[in-house]
């Protein structure tokens, strides 16, 4: 698992959320790592599941009702996580796209073309790449045109692949990309320096849009053919209720993670602009469901989503879920007020 804060969160809080990140194209959210958990129960009971089992089919796999409840449910003090082998080389590579579609296009030869050594596959579009160089320290644009959509790629190579032939495989991509007008221009990081100044362009993303004024932030998820036409039509309800403002979304394409954030219009104050973030939560979470998405990919619900469940849930499911949590925890007493 690689996240943007894995300097300073902690596995508990990992589980609680079901964290993702940029690694789950490859190796999946936390709940896929994890085969087993101690938590303290609201009771004070403590459920030893700590096995290292991959198969076990023994009735209710009760982790999974515990993994991505944010702390409603009990306290997870002890997990058993599955590990990777170390790649043995990783490419990472930074293409320019002609438009949105081509996003899509390119996701699926990449997926094709490199199976399971492909880890990685970020979107950026042209603003949050000007964003970033404009306002954070040695970022600069590594292509010499600009373009409208981004796509920072990682080949992550097994042991049993040289770095030779791993190279070859992703050079092959992108000739045929180019050929196809899939891509319209690429850098290829040569070392790790190189490599980490790209994965910047996309990991200060999110923070170089508070210097442009305030933002609006969704992180939502729909099926990944449907991205194109999510942000497409997203962009359409920006622009009719809010004039001016500026769509930056941005996110692990190959999951169907999308952070759709909305900067401010430049000719608008912050606070005029923020008052406006329920009425355009609204109708992007509205486009979600109507494309079976989801209105939290992965940070989770807390309080601040929390009313939006109803709609979101259907009432046998919200039903099912204060069952779990009533019998779990019939007091209230772990995390009340988040989730339900």
């Amino acid at each position: 698992m690689s996240l943007a804060s894995e300097g300073t969160c902690q596995i508990g809080g990992n589980l609680a959320t079901n964290a993702g990140g940029v690694g789950v194209l490859a190796y999946g959210s936390t709940r896929a790592l994890t085969l087993g958990l101690e938590v303290v129960l609201a009771n004070g009971d403590i459920w030893n599941g700590l096995r290292k089992l991959k198969k076990d089919n023994t009735g209710f796999d009760l982790k999974h009702i515990f993994i991505g409840s944010e702390g409603t449910l009990g306290i997870i003090t002890g997990a058993v996580l599955q590990l990777f082998p170390k790649p043995a080389h990783k490419i990472t590579v930074f293409a320019g796209l002609p438009d949105l579609n081509a996003a899509l296009k390119f996701f699926e030869q990449a997926r094709s073309e490199l199976g399971p050594a492909l880890t990685a596959f970020e979107l950026m579009p042209r603003i949050g790449l000007e964003f970033v160089t404009r306002h954070m320290e040695n970022c600069r644009d590594p292509l010499s045109d600009a373009y409208p959509w981004y796509v920072l790629l990682e080949h992550s190579g097994p042991g049993s692949e040289s770095e030779n032939d791993a190279n070859r495989a992703v050079e092959s991509l992108f000739e045929k990309s180019m050929e196809q007008s899939i891509v319209a221009d690429a850098v290829i990081a040569r070392s790790i320096s190189q490599s980490r100044a790209l994965w910047q362009l996309r990991e200060r993303m999110s923070e170089a849009q508070k210097p442009e004024g305030g933002s609006i932030k969704h992180d939502v998820s729909v099926p990944i053919a449907l991205i194109p036409e999510f942000i497409t039509r997203a962009a359409l309800e920006v622009e009719r209720l809010i004039p001016g403002a500026r769509p930056v979304p941005f996110g692990h394409f190959g999951d169907g993670n999308i952070h759709y954030n909305v900067s401010q219009p430049k000719d608008m104050t912050k606070e005029d602009f923020l008052a406006k973030w329920e009425l355009l939560s609204d109708a992007v979470h509205a486009l979600v469901v109507s494309l079976n998405g989801s209105i939290s990919a992965e940070h989770g619900i807390g309080q601040m989503k929390r009313d939006l469940m109803a709609r979101t849930k259907s009432p046998e499911e919200l039903a099912l879920m204060r069952s779990i949590k009533k019998a779990l925890d019939p007091n209230g007493i772990l995390n009340p007020g988040k989730l339900l």
